[in-house]
């Protein structure tokens, strides 16, 4: 086996790769082995007939596209790996030599790597850092969240049903006088004013009381998920079993031992007030970080392969489905709820996936530059954070560790390390 490079332009290689005679026989040998029981041929069992008589049947070529794909792929990676080449893409085979029995067999195949790209001016960055301080009134938000959070529902059996109630009732949909699928349901739990149902649905029970029977009439939207009832007229009838209203707690001392850990009500407050200052910290360094890591990139010029793109879409998408997953939806739920096709949703997903492809790059690039390297030191110290976080034992933790999932990490960490480098250099601006 041999190779060569002939040819480099901008980000694409003509490789010159050698596929000894032995090799190829022993593939031709291979492909023979895998291959015979697909020939029948007179005088022979199916499957027994030698490689001579089958070539004499079907010419020689007969074997060549399997000896390739068996022969081809080790002497190419060991071609990449001798001129140190990172491909993007599987390889575009330009060329193969006239087969000859006893020959060695040359391919010229193209192979397609990222652009090199010129990083310069990334230390001294200069943004503007906003900063997210916290007011009396977020404090008082929190506090009226955690009442509402707290709140205990009452049955009300004085009054009809007002803008806030939470309502148990029954329901049947029908368009044209005919109910349809999905539009029944018994003793369903409403809250009136959530925006829960189709719009004009809930305002129509504000006035009915318990017992009462309700004809409302709605209108679907034009965009509703299922096609049959976009934009149709339809009638419910709406029987309303129980009314209910939250009853809101007192904002004092004794509310604060139900709901925490404290004795008064201002230890709840200072203590709310410490957290919204951290997360008001932590957000302004993250959004200062992402702004800066931002400016850099912006700065850089790369005209990136789309396989590159391609792939971090792909990511994406499995990202999107399993996301999905979640929620007890798939992609094709999704495509069919939407009316789009896997086609728009990459096509949707392009730009978000060039720039998080282009952001890898010349963070790489950087961290090339800078010659960043992962330290036992920081290896540990993030091992130590992850068993904290998972509440596991860092020995544990480590034992349980595959290659792959070490690689991820010190990945993980050199970018860190990278971006650290960028916003420690950075400017605010004025």
């Amino acid at each position: 086996m041999s190779s060569e490079v002939i040819k480099r332009e901008e980000n694409k290689i003509t490789l010159k790769v050698v596929v000894s005679a032995e090799k190829f026989e022993k593939g031709i040998n291979t492909a023979y082995n895998k291959m015979r029981s697909r020939f029948n041929i007179p005088g022979f069992r199916k499957g027994k007939a030698p490689r001579k008589i089958i070539e004499l049947n079907y010419g020689p070529e007969i074997f060549y596209e399997e000896a390739i794909n068996f022969a081809f792929p080790e002497v190419y990676e060991k071609a990449l790996e001798e001129h140190n080449i990172d491909p993007v893409d599987s390889p575009s085979i330009e060329d193969i030599s006239e087969i000859k029995k006893g020959e060695e067999v040359v391919f010229t195949v193209i192979v397609e790597i990222m652009p090199e790209i010129k990083v310069e001016n990334y230390k001294g960055i200069e943004v503007e850092k906003k900063e997210y301080n916290v007011q009396e009134e977020d404090i008082e938000k929190e506090l009226k969240d955690l009442v509402e959070k707290n709140a205990r529902m009452i049955a009300v059996e004085d009054r009809p049903v007002k803008d806030g109630d939470m309502l148990i009732i029954d329901y049947k949909g029908m368009t044209d006088g005919v109910a349809f699928e999905g539009g029944t349901a018994e003793k369903q739990s409403l809250t009136i004013g959530s925006g829960q149902f189709i719009p004009g649905f809930e305002e129509q029970l504000i006035g009915a009381n318990i017992g009462d029977d309700v004809e409302v009439k709605v209108t679907f939207p034009e965009e509703y998920h299922s096609a049959e009832l976009a934009g149709k007229d339809a009638i419910f009838e709406v029987k309303v079993h129980e009314i209910k209203e939250k009853e809101l707690a007192s904002l004092d001392d004794e509310f604060a031992k139900d709901v925490s850990e404290f004795d008064t009500l201002e230890e709840l407050k200072a203590d709310i007030k410490r957290g919204l200052e951290e997360n008001a910290k932590s957000r302004t360094e993250q959004e200062f970080k992402n702004k800066v890591v931002e400016a850099t990139v912006e700065q850089v010029e790369v005209d990136l392969p789309n396989a590159v793109i391609e792939r971090q879409i792909d990511g994406m998408l499995k990202e999107f489905e399993y996301t999905l997953s979640y929620q007890g939806l798939n992609l094709e739920y999704y495509y069919n709820m939407t009316g789009t096709k896997e086609e728009n949703l990459r096509e949707q997903m392009r730009d978000e996936a060039a720039k998080k492809v282009k952001t890898q790059v010349v963070l790489e690039k950087i961290k090339e530059l800078e010659n960043i390297e992962v330290t036992d030191e920081d290896f540990d110290k993030e091992i130590a954070r992850m068993a904290e976080q998972y509440k596991q034992e860092v020995d544990k933790l480590k034992e349980n560790l595959r290659e792959q999932d070490v690689t991820y990490i010190e990945e993980n960490i050199a970018l860190s390390k990278t971006i650290d480098l960028l916003v420690d250099n950075a400017k605010i601006k004025a």
